[in-house]
């Protein structure tokens, strides 16, 4: 309950964060594939969906409390990315696995991986603040 006692509803912040943690684990052990197989002739370097892809499906809805909030259209509040294309170079072993392009992706995972957990910590430190006071 808010403080004017109005219910508010559920936080899917933990399950979103459990989702993505999944989705960067399932990216690494792909990024850890590629780069054990770089020279494995014929092997073709594969990659998941952008974690953003399963949430395309899902607009966000900004929650409203009281009357007086703004109403912002489903258009408004589209946060779709464009999609951008591999540029895969295969080499004539027919190897597809480029170790620069595995290291960058496994810093992106990193990065993301830790932005994440900062996210959730910040979240479950503000919870246990408002569960004190």
């Amino acid at each position: 309950m808010d403080q004017n006692g109005t219910v508010v509803g559920p936080l899917y912040l933990f399950e979103l964060a459990s989702s993505q943690a999944r989705y960067l684990e399932l990216r690494q052990s792909t990024i850890a594939t590629n780069v054990a197989n770089a020279n494995t002739p014929g092997f073709k370097a594969r990659d998941v969906e952008p974690f953003n892809k399963v949430l395309d499906g899902m607009p966000v809805r900004l929650a409203t409390t009281s009357p007086t909030h703004m109403q912002l259209s489903a258009t408004e509040t589209d946060t779709r990315a464009t999609s951008k294309k591999d540029s895969w170079d295969v080499v004539h072993s027919g190897n597809s696995v480029s170790l620069e392009q595995e290291m960058i992706k496994g810093n992106d995972v990193n990065r993301d991986y830790s932005m994440n957990s900062a996210v959730v910590r910040s979240f479950h430190r503000m919870l246990l603040s408002s569960v004190k006071t």
